[in-house]
């Protein structure tokens, strides 16, 4: 199995939320939470994240919302962000289902006692890469 740190990813259009994962890529934690500004300052940080964190690659929290046919989706949305976050780094991106990660983050923030008000998405890209990494344990993925 390759081994090296992950960087999960929860795309949001105020926040994106950053977790890591340990270079035998078996625990994710949270690292931080960046509040959108412009695309390129958002690529720039998440970059230079990743090179202080000595990343090997990025998984990405991709929704799985339905849509009336024709319809535009949060999916899209995050696809076409990948599509340019992509220019900006020589690491490999994971696009991975993200389906209940908000509802998992909440559970987590009431254990470790976050106000209702403060923001989860860096708990969503812990369980993000998590769910990937255990994934990747249990041979139901390739690797990065």
């Amino acid at each position: 199995m390759t081994e090296g740190k992950l960087l999960g990813i929860d795309h949001g259009l105020k926040r994106i939320g950053l977790a890591v994962c340990d270079p035998l890529r078996i625990t994710a934690r949270e690292l931080t939470i960046i509040e959108r500004k412009s695309r390129q300052e958002d690529f720039d940080r998440i970059n230079a994240i990743a090179r202080a964190e000595a990343v090997v690659g990025f998984i990405v929290g991709l929704p799985n919302n339905e849509a009336p046919p024709g319809a535009h989706t949060q999916a899209d949305t995050v696809r076409l962000w990948v599509e340019r976050f992509f220019q900006t780094t020589d690491l490999p991106i994971r696009l991975w289902d993200e389906q209940l990660s908000s509802e998992d983050a909440q559970a987590l923030a009431r254990l470790k006692r976050r106000k209702l008000a403060d923001p989860i998405d860096d708990l969503a890209a812990r369980i993000i890469l998590q769910s990937y990494i255990d994934a990747l344990h249990g041979g139901l993925t390739e690797e990065l």
